[in-house]
């Protein structure tokens, strides 16, 4: 059984230098040794100039293609070349946004309300200004959702028309030229909506216009798109809604967990459904069936982007759903649209949403079922859910994020009272019969199956569970993975303060005072508890705290503080059951 123990605690330990070796590699501009990321795999990708033709042209491939259409396939031919784009900017009071009038694309998208801080002041910022290394100002920007850039930061939002018939005309696409109506491109005081209209020329004898509709306050922008058939004969017409990004995805945490990054379908049959640029690479996506609901997004951690149709009458529009790797890094996910066929001199109207915003879970679930979803809670997402909701309640009632988590960690530690205390009783039992364990040990350390009954015998006396501290122990372990991920993913933590020096619960401490603070907890946790028989085992119960907050350094200052708020509620309880046993400090110095 000790054998066994400790070979653990030494892969745990093994395991720990690896993972914290190859953060600090990152940390200092390098790649990791050992376990490179995904955004390190791409980085090739992210060096080689992109052919224009495959960054624009990826719409029409995935929606004539599916998830094995190439750039090539598919792309709708113009008539002529196209003229200068010209770039519209557009502001309210929540986007600062850029359309190119090709096609009517959102090239750019920027969340006003929500800054993205290059940097921060801290103890490395500290000790670089004392050796007289410079350090770059801080400098704070709001933040980036969408950009038409390079393969390392491309995403956008594209719609247009295609031609179900191969080898009919072709309809106009996000390539083709469009004119922007006169009218004002700012949300004004006083006024909740602005309209931005673009249309094209007549495209085989169709005109397509779009018209974004922004809402003060509103991270959901609503979409029209007219078909008008200009022509004499009637057309049948799918409409595509698209977005189109690059596969970078972050690297992992120190648990090798992040948030997911990609595509993600949502169907009423299917549920919600995501799609790894990995599987969309390798032609291995598996989608959705063509269905009258659904929505197509790209998720990252804490903001995502939405084509939604959930207005009346559109539960009627059949739609399919499909990807496609589009090369040089880049990626697409389509919902293509069957529409009615437009008569001459008719016009076809449909209403969709774009959402693109922080992944705020109540506006969520109001916006299209299914959508708080994109809010990526790992494993346990059924107990994060509740989790998450009663941290909401707490901030609604203590108003600060840092409080919500120290209370939401009591209330936690309440809930499990007696099963803690069944596992520091045992643990302190285990304590107060050490002596005679290393005492048998040492009497017959060269009689390893006599010493092995005689410890069997000793338990059995004592009326002790080896392993009694450890099941209570895992059964709690579900859900403190679950209030990690929620932490973890939730968009309210990003940059919100607690106390002092603590001004973003999201990012780490910068001047290290949790994670030593942790340490500290961590220590006195390890003398509370039973001294390992094994001189060896006994060292490395004490080493492994320190390797552990040397990892915490690089947490957020939110998790942190859930960890120091629990490690103390656990010393203070375990150290309650060990005075009441009389087993405080090392039965051996007594």
């Amino acid at each position: 059984m000790n054998d066994i123990r400790r070979t653990i605690l030494w892969v745990i330990f093994g395991f720990s230098l690896v993972l914290l070796w190859d953060q600090w590699q990152v940390y200092n501009g390098r790649k990791p040794t050992f376990m490179p990321s995904a955004q390190v795999a791409h980085e090739d990708a992210k060096k080689q100039p992109v052919a224009p033709e495959a960054a624009s042209n990826g719409v029409p491939a995935a929606a004539a293609g599916g998830a094995s259409s190439t750039a090539a396939s598919g792309v709708p031919a113009q008539a002529a070349p196209a003229p200068a784009s010209l770039k519209v900017e557009v502001k309210t009071d929540v986007f600062k946004a850029v359309i190119n009038s090709d096609g009517g694309t959102l090239a750019r998208l920027e969340l006003s309300q929500y800054l993205d801080q290059t940097s921060q002041h801290g103890l490395v910022e500290w000790f670089k200004r004392l050796i007289g290394q410079p350090t770059p100002p801080d400098e704070v920007r709001p933040v980036t959702l969408m950009e038409d850039g390079s393969p390392a930061t491309r995403y956008v939002a594209q719609t247009g028309l295609l031609n179900p018939d191969d080898k009919g005309p072709h309809f106009p696409t996000h390539l083709t030229p469009m004119r922007l109506k006169d009218g004002p491109l700012a949300l004004a005081d006083g006024k909740d909506v602005l309209e931005v209209t673009f249309e094209s020329e007549p495209q085989g004898g169709l005109k397509y216009v779009k018209t974004y509709v922004f809402k003060r306050g509103d991270y959901s922008i609503q979409v029209k798109h007219q078909v008008v058939n200009v022509g004499d004969q009637p057309r049948d017409v799918q409409l595509y809604l698209q977005l189109v990004r690059h596969g970078t995805v972050p690297g992992t945490t120190m648990f090798g967990t992040n948030t997911f990054t990609g595509p993600a379908f949502y169907t009423e049959e299917k549920k919600f459904h995501k799609v790894s640029f990995e599987d969309i690479a390798k032609k291995k996506a598996e989608m959705p069936p063509a269905a009258d609901n659904g929505w197509v997004a790209m998720v990252q951690h804490y903001f995502a982007s939405a084509w939604l149709l959930n207005v009346p009458g559109s539960e009627k529009v059949k739609r399919e759903f499909r990807v496609a790797d589009l090369g040089n890094n880049l990626y697409s996910a389509a919902m293509v649209l069957h529409l009615p066929q437009v008569a001459p001199g008719a016009t076809q109207t449909l209403d969709s949403n774009l959402f693109a915003g922080p992944e705020e879970e109540k506006k969520l679930e109001a916006l299209a079922p299914g959508l708080d979803l994109v809010k990526d809670y790992g494993i346990f997402a059924i107990i994060s859910k509740p989790l998450y909701w009663l941290l909401d309640q707490l901030h609604n009632f203590l108003g600060n994020w840092g409080w919500a988590i120290v209370a939401l960690v009591v209330l936690l530690k309440a809930a499990f009272y007696w099963l803690n205390a069944k596992a520091y009783a045992s643990m302190a039992k285990m304590k107060a019969i050490n002596p005679k364990i290393m005492e048998m040990r040492e009497r017959l350390k060269d009689k390893p199956q006599e010493m092995q009954q005689e410890m069997m015998r000793i338990y059995r006396e004592e009326k002790v569970n080896p392993m009694g501290g450890c099941f209570p122990i895992l059964i709690q372990i579900p859900v403190f993975i679950a209030l990690y991920w929620v932490l973890l993913s939730s968009v309210e933590m990003r940059h919100a303060p607690w106390i002092l020096w603590i001004k973003d619960l999201s990012a780490p401490d910068p001047w290290f005072i949790l994670p030593v603070i942790m340490t500290a907890t961590s220590l006195i946790q390890t003398w509370l508890n039973p001294t390992p028989p094994d001189p060896m085992q006994a060292k490395l119960m004490w080493i492994m705290p320190l390797a552990f907050s040397v990892m915490f350094i690089f947490f957020p200052a939110g998790l942190v503080l859930y960890w120091i708020t629990n490690n103390a509620l656990s010393i203070l309880q375990q150290y309650v059951i060990n005075k009441r046993l009389g087993v405080l400090g090392d039965p051996k110095k007594k």
